[in-house]
């Protein structure tokens, strides 16, 4: 992880405003922390590759899938014009929504919703990052990617997938090969169901 515009960003947000007040000690090891209602917060070293990855620009606009703690989009906050983040927990949201309000990351919006839909109404995006793992990737969120868009999703079973990367062409959709890596499942019509989760 190089880009320093990206490790500007991430320095620039506490990540233990994130975390529960008894893991306050811990919130800085290069792991990841429950949050609460079974999700966690992904550990720095991922959501700085991630960031990378997406290599987002000052006039973009993001799409998050699983705000959970609301983390990864703070720090997209710092680097795109607009993100819209969206998590199905409505507790997760409300607690995302007060802790981005707090810190003044104004540019976020927290839908409560099915992420594995998207959020049609305000596409295309420059890039979409998911940040739970699926059985594939939902290919909505394909649809509503803007041409040279970047999108990562976690693919493969509900314990262990690949972070792929895909970006959209004038033709179709490009590839790019990922690392493997280790998700909450991702819930939704296009991801895995409830039961069991």
């Amino acid at each position: 992880v190089k880009d320093p515009h990206g490790l500007a960003a991430r320095a620039a947000v506490p990540r233990h405003d994130f975390v529960p007040e008894a893991l306050h000690s811990s919130a800085y090891d290069d792991h990841p922390l429950p949050i609460g209602s079974g999700q966690t917060i992904s550990q720095p070293y991922i959501v700085a590759l991630m960031t990378e990855l997406l290599e987002i620009g000052p006039e973009d606009r993001v799409l998050e899938i699983g705000t959970g703690s609301g983390y990864q989009a703070a720090i997209l906050s710092h680097l795109a014009a607009e993100v819209y983040s969206v998590e199905r927990r409505p507790e997760l949201a409300e607690q995302a929504r007060s802790v981005l309000s707090r810190r003044h990351h104004h540019n976020v919006q927290v839908i409560c919703g099915d992420g594995t839909l998207g959020l049609p109404e305000h596409a295309p995006y420059d890039a979409i990052v998911v940040t739970a793992g699926g059985p594939k990737i939902p290919h909505v969120l394909l649809e509503q990617l803007a041409i040279g868009g970047r999108l990562l999703c976690p693919v493969g079973d509900r314990h262990a997938q690949r972070l792929i990367k895909m970006v959209r062409t004038e033709d179709g959709y490009r590839e790019l090969p990922g690392i493997d890596c280790v998700f909450v499942p991702l819930v939704g019509e296009e991801g895995w169901p409830d039961a069991g989760v």
